[in-house]
């Protein structure tokens, strides 16, 4: 099927940001397609923080559009944020409560039935490795990896269409690593999206379907990885040339 009939999970038109002086975001477009594997990568300092924090709501951008599952998420914000789920690259939780009081928590915000709720903490608990002497825990006892994977068990506790993951593989172990990289490999054969940022070229390389390459505040390169797959064998030398060709003629 061609991307022009595909339909579009994520879309971003003459997204503009700056703050004060500095303009960050420069006029970005993208379209991401429902049950693709989505990467979206760059330098430090080059847009996709700020890229993300504008998709999600976090932060308001100058002009443009932003829509998730074809809801705009600055005039739709409620059906927009029900539309997916998002980790940060640092765990965020309310570190007072156990896991087991955060995880009732967002089942309450998303207005998840009890049986879904159960359903969804037996499977992803399981899953992720965080049985319920963990989740009776305070959430200030974890560690890294254990907030982390509360935070990617949050993240999907609503059964969203899209996840939004942002340096998802921080202080995981090897194992969980894995687990992460089998969910999302399982999502997306269910039709649903992921979009995630990654310094791990050779991980983006290995599991996306296209990559985007973002420098300046603007699309550089969008890599077809999935219709081109010796790309992926390629993507880190495509990388590391587009920044070398930017800086010199900089």
């Amino acid at each position: 099927m061609e991307n022009s009939e595909k339909q579009v999970a994520i879309k971003i038109e003459h997204l503009k940001k700056s703050y004060g002086k500095k303009e960050v975001l420069h006029d970005l477009n993208l379209e991401v397609y429902r049950g693709e594997l989505f990467g979206y990568v760059g330098k430090n300092g080059v847009g996709k923080s700020t890229t993300i924090d504008c998709l999600i709501g976090a932060k308001k951008f100058d002009e443009g559009h932003i829509y998730l599952g074809g809801y705009e998420i600055n005039k739709e914000p409620f059906r927009a944020k029900k539309q997916f789920g998002y980790v940060s690259s640092e765990p965020v939780t309310y570190e007072m409560m156990t896991g087991y009081e955060y995880l009732q928590f967002i089942g309450s915000v998303y207005a998840i039935s009890d049986e879904a709720y159960k359903n969804n903490l037996a499977y992803l608990s399981n899953k992720f490795d965080l049985p319920s002497r963990d989740l009776n825990s305070v959430i200030s006892s974890y560690s890294h990896g254990m907030k982390q994977k509360l935070c990617l068990i949050a993240s999907l506790m609503h059964n969203p269409e899209i996840w939004i993951l942002d340096e998802p593989t921080v202080g995981l172990d090897i194992m969980v690593f894995e687990t992460l990289k089998n969910m999302m490999m399982e999502f997306t054969k269910h039709g649903r999206t992921i979009f995630i940022t990654s310094h791990n070229i050779d991980l983006v390389a290995k599991i996306c379907d296209r990559v985007a390459l973002i420098n300046n505040g603007k699309i550089e390169k969008i890599v077809d990885l999935k219709n081109d797959p010796d790309k992926r064998y390629q993507l880190h030398k495509i990388f590391l040339d587009m920044y070398a060709y930017k800086e010199k003629n900089a």
